[in-house]
C-alpha cells in the first residue's frame, strides 16, 4: 500500500510556471554504438572491458532509443511531460571528437527537437554526461587541458546548429562522478585511481565548462545557460566539533571545488593546500574565464551523504557514517527526503546562486512486471515525498522551478548495468516493450492536474523566459 500524497494536492501546492519533466542521457538509452557515423566513447571501451560492470553488460544496444525514438516521444507525450532532458552525444556529433562533423548524427538530434516541439515538450540540452569520444583519450582526456579547447569547440557547434530549438543547454551533467569515480576510485570511466588524475581532471573539466559558456553564449546569447551537479548533502554523524569539521571539509572536497570557482572565482583553500596538484593545474585567467556568469544550475539528488572525523585517512580526512533511516532504495541508498532541503539551504546560505531545478530525483526500485503492470509502490512514494520537500522549498521562496524525474525510462545505469532500474517506465530489455508503471501513472496525474488549473491561461510553448539573474 503506498503512502504517496495524492497527486492533485500535490498539485496545488506548485506555482503555475512551475516545470515537471522526464530525464534521460545519450549512452544509458540511445544503444546504436556503431550506427551511422558515430565512434566509441570511452564508456564503449570502459563496459567491454571485463570485470568493469555488473553482468559484463554495455551500452551497445540499451533501449535503442536511437530506433525508437518517436514512440519514446509519444511515451513523453503521454505522460504530459512538458520538458525533456537529455543529453547530446559528442562521439556522435563529432566522431572523433574534433574535426569532420556526423551529419547523421546531428540528422537524429534534429528529429529529436522537432519531435519535442510539435509536442509542446521544451528541450533541455546537456552537452555532456561522460561519454567523451575515445579519441581524446590519446591525450589524456579530462586531465588534458586540450580537451577542454575541445569542449568548447564542440559546445559552440551543437548550440549553432540546434540552438534554434533548445530551451535551455548545460555544459555538464554531475561533474563529481567523471571526475571523482571516473579518475579517483575508478568505479566509472576511464577507469583510473590516482588523486593527481583526479584533480587535473577536476580543474579542466571547470575550465571545459567556462570555455563552452563563452563558445554557446557567442552563438546564441539568449539562450538560458547552466550546469547540473550532483552537490552532496553532507551531514556529520554528531554533534561533536570533530564530526562538524570533517563535514566542513567534505563540503570543501565535494562541492566547493565545483561551486566554488564557478561562483566566486575561487577553489577552497583546504583543498589547494591539501592537494598541491590541484594548484599547480591554475594558471593565470583560469579562474576568471571558469566564473561565466550562468542563468540557473540544476541539482541532482539522491541520498543524503553521512560522514564522521577520520584523521588517518586522507583529505578531507572523513569517514561514511551509517545511514540513520532504515530505508532504502534498491540500490542501497538510504531514503532521507530531508537531505534535499539540507543541501539547498546550505549552498543558498553559503554561494550566491542563480535559480534552480532539481534535474534529477528518483529511486532505484526494481519491481517487474506482473499482471501487465508494475506496482513500484516504494519508487512512487520516494518520488512524492520529495516532491512534497520541493513544494516546502518554493513557498520558503528558494528560486526552485522546475522538477525533472529520473527517469523517463529503465536504462543502463552505469557500473551497475541493467541491474538496477530508475525508470518511471518499464523496459523489457529482451523485447524492448515499454510499460508505464504506477509511479509513471501517478506522475502523469500530477502533471495533469497542474496543468489543469492553467487552461484559462495556458503557458506559452515558446522559449523559456528565464530572468536574467546571472551570477
Amino acid at each position: 500500500m503506498t503512502r504517496a500524497a495524492s497527486p492533485q494536492t500535490l498539485a496545488g501546492r506548485f506555482p503555475d510556471d512551475f516545470l515537471f519533466g522526464v530525464a534521460t542521457a545519450s549512452y544509458q538509452i540511445e544503444g546504436a554504438a556503431e550506427a551511422d557515423g558515430r565512434k566509441p566513447s570511452i564508456w564503449d571501451a570502459f563496459s567491454h572491458m571485463p570485470g568493469r560492470v555488473k553482468g559484463g553488460d554495455t551500452g551497445d544496444v540499451a533501449c535503442d532509443h536511437y530506433n525508437r525514438l518517436e514512440a519514446d516521444l509519444d511515451l513523453m507525450a503521454d505522460l504530459g511531460a512538458k520538458a525533456y532532458r537529455f543529453s547530446l552525444a559528442w562521439p556522435r556529433l563529432l566522431p572523433d571528437g574534433t574535426g569532420p562533423i556526423n551529419e547523421k548524427g546531428f540528422d537524429f538530434y534534429d528529429r529529436l527537437l522537432d519531435g519535442l516541439k510539435s509536442r509542446g515538450i521544451e528541450a533541455f540540452a546537456t552537452l555532456y554526461h561522460w561519454d567523451l569520444p575515445l579519441a581524446l583519450m590519446g591525450r589524456g582526456g579530462w586531465t588534458d587541458r586540450t580537451t577542454a579547447v575541445a569542449f568548447a569547440e564542440y559546445a559552440g557547434l551543437a548550440t549553432r546548429r540546434l540552438g534554434d530549438r533548445l530551451d535551455t543547454i548545460v555544459t555538464f551533467n554531475e561533474p563529481w562522478c567523471s571526475v571523482y569515480l571516473g579518475h579517483l576510485t575508478g568505479v566509472h570511466a576511464p577507469g583510473e585511481r590516482s588523486i593527481e588524475a583526479a584533480m587535473s581532471a577536476l580543474h579542466v573539466t571547470n575550465l571545459a565548462h567556462g570555455l563552452g559558456v563563452r563558445a554557446i553564449r557567442a552563438e546564441r546569447p539568449e539562450i538560458p545557460v547552466g550546469i547540473v551537479l550532483n552537490a552532496m548533502s553532507v551531514m556529520a554523524e554528531t554533534e561533536r566539533e570533530a564530526d562538524l569539521n570533517a563535514e566542513i571539509r567534505a563540503n570543501d572536497f565535494h562541492n566547493g571545488v565545483f561551486f566554488g570557482p564557478l561562483f566566486e572565482g575561487a577553489y577552497p583553500a583546504s583543498v589547494l593546500q591539501a592537494c598541491p596538484d590541484l594548484a599547480e593545474s591554475i594558471r593565470d585567467g583560469d579562474l576568471e574565464t571558469i566564473s561565466q556568469p550562468l542563468d540557473f544550475w540544476g541539482l541532482n539528488y539522491y541520498t543524503p551523504m553521512r560522514v564522521r572525523d577520520d584523521p588517518d585517512s586522507s583529505f578531507p580526512h572523513v569517514a561514511t557514517a551509517p545511514a540513520v533511516k532504515p530505508e532504502k532504495t534498491d540500490i542501497g541508498w538510504e531514503i532521507e527526503p530531508r537531505g534535499l532541503s539540507h543541501v539547498v539551504r546550505y549552498l543558498y546560505d553559503r554561494y550566491r546562486l542563480p535559480d534552480f531545478y532539481i534535474t534529477e530525483n528518483g529511486a532505484a526500485d526494481n519491481t517487474e512486471i506482473e499482471n501487465g503492470a508494475v506496482s513500484d509502490t516504494m519508487r512512487l512514494d520516494y518520488v512524492s515525498t520529495h516532491l512534497s520537500v520541493a513544494a516546502d522549498l518554493v513557498s520558503e521562496n528558494y528560486p526552485l522551478k522546475g522538477y525533472f524525474g529520473w527517469s523517463l525510462m529503465d536504462n543502463f545505469e552505469w557500473a551497475e548495468g541493467y541491474s538496477m532500474r530508475f525508470g518511471l517506465v518499464h523496459v523489457d530489455y529482451q523485447t524492448q516493450r515499454r510499460t508505464i508503471k504506477q509511479s509513471g501513472y501517478w506522475y502523469r496525474d500530477l502533471i495533469a492536474a497542474h496543468s489543469g488549473r492553467l487552461i484559462s491561461a495556458p503557458r506559452s510553448r515558446g522559449r523559456r523566459d528565464l530572468p536574467r539573474r546571472r551570477w
